[in-house]
């Protein structure tokens, strides 16, 4: 799919909560802040990289093409970090990430831009056990039923998928990849567990 298609959304405007109200995407993992590590895995495949967020605006700003605030306040959840990703979009097809998923595959882009040109409005990853409802990609144009639906009070992600033409897209070969941190002691761990692993090859 042509990149200039394509809109990089990654979500960081949560409250981090299990991770003590810290602001997720700006934690240092592995010498950089988590949202670099989303934004690297999207920028060589996107026109525009995105951050959905509703703190440290400037921080974010620097990273990123554009910064979206969520467009009713008070931290709704990813479906209303979405909807606002969605309606600042530009392009036809929108790329969702959560900023928490250092380990995101290089080809992940691709996979996800296979299964919606055979057809889908929605393709989320699906590692065999269980589906990544974040790591997405979609039509821009859905912005119009998302707007109605949260309007209507829906505020699960999964259930608004099901309205629509979706379809799973295998990773079930980097399963490991989709790890997300929702704590100190996991970032700890697998900020470790990736030096091992790098000490062992060099």
């Amino acid at each position: 799919m042509d990149p200039g298609a394509l809109t990089g959304l990654v979500l960081a405007g949560g409250q981090g909560q299990r991770m003590g109200g810290v602001d997720k995407g700006l934690v240092e993992f592995a010498g950089a802040p988590l949202v670099s590590w989303a934004i690297r895995c999207l920028r060589p495949h996107v026109g525009e990289v995105l951050v959905s967020a509703n703190r440290h605006l400037e921080q974010y700003a620097a990273v990123a093409d554009r910064v979206v605030e969520d467009i009713e306040a008070g931290f709704h959840g990813p479906l209303m970090g979405i909807y606002s990703g969605l309606r600042a979009a530009r392009s036809e097809w929108v790329v969702i990430v959560p900023c928490d998923s250092p380990l995101l595959p290089d080809d992940l882009v691709a996979r996800l831009a296979r299964v919606v040109e055979a057809g889908a409005d929605i393709a989320i990853a699906d590692d065999g056990e269980r589906r990544h409802p974040v790591v997405a990609m979609m039509r821009q144009a859905l912005h119009r039923d998302l707007g109605l639906a949260l309007a209507s009070g829906e505020r699960k992600v999964g259930r608004w998928y099901a309205r629509h033409e979706c379809h799973p897209v295998d990773v079930s070969d980097c399963a490991e990849a989709f790890t997300n941190l929702n704590s100190e002691a996991e970032r700890s761990a697998l900020e470790s567990h990736l030096r091992r692993q790098h000490d062992e090859f060099h």
